[in-house]
């Protein structure tokens, strides 16, 4: 189909054409995808969890077109670390009836600088960018173009050769997702090869994916969102990021997870709910938080993490992964007795001791896009294939 600058048809960017994304937020230049909603965004005014939840893990446009090309102006914001090697520009997926056909990337935009070593953050405005997808398949078809996991998107405008309309309900089960970076997608290669996307995609669901970077804290608000949003399936990874920050100790930590596990019931009573404890993080398995950028490797432009806190501190009742894997245990074994629907999994059945040898952490916190890819083939296998917690017909392997 051949078309010239005024055969574009601009197609409004509402919300029946975006999956993942729990509110739109108007903007000055157009919308803004959010993963939490503004109530649960009020209730504590952090950067990091603004940064994290603006991010659209999981958020994509699905709609149904004829059209041969499409257009999407978009305005990112990049992440810059002071003295670290720039990032790579964020990438977007474009599928065609579920098979990746393409990817792209949009420059510019705007600039968030953050210094590791002062704590600050400075933001620049750019300037939009572009997507252009051209000789996709002529024909009736399902369009989804899934945003950059981990950059910030404005969505500005939506154009293309022929008419786009909402793609009806699919029918397939709603998995709505809740963990920390390395769910949200840390360093997986694109949206669509974070592990949950690829464990959603090889178990026929449809992913909501909550995870926060740096902020799967078992915030109330967190909890009351994921109470309040439709799901058949529930999974919440729990601990990395309790440990990164040294912000509990086990007195507060185990009322913490029943605490958070009873609002998550009081909207979803009896939807299978998969506790997944942390994946094999050596640093700290046994030595407590805080972690903090190791300098010496950001001298070298290299991003790198390090334990803070000391081994002997545990007595005290300070988290490490492993006190909070045998706590996790504990508590899932106590409620299941009332909860059969309750499951757990071990993170290490994920990522563990012989995973690290072959693909460690390249930072020593987050894994790199070929452990997310085989973090999605283990879950999905763990959890949605027959005898898994999300089949309705037993435990899988590691659970309780």
């Amino acid at each position: 189909m051949h078309t010239t600058e005024h055969d574009w048809i601009t197609t409004p960017l509402t919300a029946d054409l975006l999956r993942g994304a729990l509110e739109l937020e108007h903007t000055e230049h157009g919308v803004l995808p959010h993963r939490l909603p503004a109530r649960a965004r009020a209730q504590y005014a952090d950067a990091q969890l603004a940064m994290a939840e603006a991010q659209p893990s999981g958020v994509r446009l699905v709609f149904r077109t004829r059209a041969t090309a499409v257009e999407l102006d978009t305005l990112p914001t990049k992440r810059v670390y002071v003295g670290a090697t720039p990032r790579p520009d964020g990438v977007y997926d474009l599928l065609v009836d579920g098979r990746l056909t393409a990817r792209a990337s949009v420059t510019g935009g705007n600039t968030l600088t953050l210094d590791m070593a002062t704590g600050t953050a400075t933001h620049q405005p750019g300037a939009s960018g572009t997507l252009r997808f051209t000789g996709l398949p002529d024909g009736v078809k399902n369009v989804e173009i899934w945003l950059p996991h981990n950059e910030t998107t404005e969505l500005l405008a939506l154009r293309s050769d022929a008419p786009i309309e909402p793609v009806p309900d699919s029918g397939r089960k709603v998995w709505l997702h809740h963990g920390s970076s390395i769910s949200h997608g840390s360093d997986a290669a694109s949206p669509t090869t974070t592990w949950p996307a690829l464990a959603a995609s090889l178990g026929g669901a449809e992913l909501i994916n909550l995870s926060l970077s740096g902020s799967a804290l078992l915030d109330p608000f967190t909890a009351r969102t994921l109470r309040d949003t439709p799901a058949d399936l529930i999974s919440i990874k729990i601990g990395i990021n309790l440990v990164n920050t040294d912000l509990m100790r086990l007195r507060a930590f185990t009322p913490a997870v029943h605490g958070f596990l009873d609002t998550i019931r009081e909207g979803h009573p009896t939807t299978p709910l998969l506790v997944v404890s942390p994946i094999l993080c050596p640093i700290h398995e046994n030595t407590p938080g805080p972690s903090t950028p190791d300098f010496s490797a950001l001298s070298t432009g290299q991003l790198r993490f390090r334990a803070a806190g000391d081994p002997a501190e545990r007595t005290s009742g300070k988290l490490t992964l492993e006190v909070i894997r045998d706590e996790l245990v504990r508590i899932v074994k106590q409620r299941a007795a009332d909860d059969p629907n309750l499951h757990y999994l071990d993170g290490r059945e994920l990522y563990g001791q012989a995973d690290f040898a072959e693909l460690p952490l390249p930072d020593q916190l987050h894994p790199d896009a070929a452990t997310h890819r085989r973090m999605g083939e283990r879950f999905a296998e763990l959890a949605f294939t027959v005898g898994g917690p999300f089949t309705g017909r037993g435990a899988c392997q590691g659970t309780v």
